[in-house]
């Protein structure tokens, strides 16, 4: 049950329809939250690979990279950067496990790191399509 306790907004505030009316703590949704939550050393890799999907070259690069591997001028070239753009991004998302490269001689060609990457990519582009129709996927 739900402890009651007046809502601490300030008086003559707007309310929108999600906020609660009265302040109510359930201990036991909170506790079997508590018991879900990662351990504080896994959160801070998990938010660096959330904030890496907040740049939309990035999210490109993984794009591009989803279905086959390709090299720095490859991607330079698909996506109107420059190399030394391309290489610094690459270094990013190798620093954070999200690709790989594997040389060939002294070409360096870049996937992605696992099936993870992939399916979280999908994962999210399913949710634009949900939520804003007019996006196209490229995934369909």
């Amino acid at each position: 049950m739900a402890e009651e306790i007046l809502n601490p907004h300030t008086p003559g505030s707007v309310k929108t329809e999600a906020e609660c009316e009265i302040y109510g703590v359930h201990p036991d949704k909170v506790e079997k939250a508590r018991k879900l939550l990662p351990a504080a050393g896994a959160l801070t890799p998990l938010a660096n690979t959330f904030k890496a999907l907040g740049d939309p070259g990035r999210v490109k690069i993984l794009l591009a990279l989803a279905e086959q591997e390709l090299c720095v001028c490859d991607l330079a070239a698909l996506l109107g950067m420059s190399t030394s753009a391309i290489s610094h991004q690459l270094r990013i998302l190798r620093h954070l496990n999200l690709v790989r490269a594997r040389k060939e001689g002294k070409m360096a060609f870049y996937s992605l790191e696992d099936e993870h990457i992939k399916e979280l990519l999908r994962e999210g582009l399913r949710h634009i399509e949900e939520h804003y129709p007019q996006a196209a996927s490229i995934l369909a």
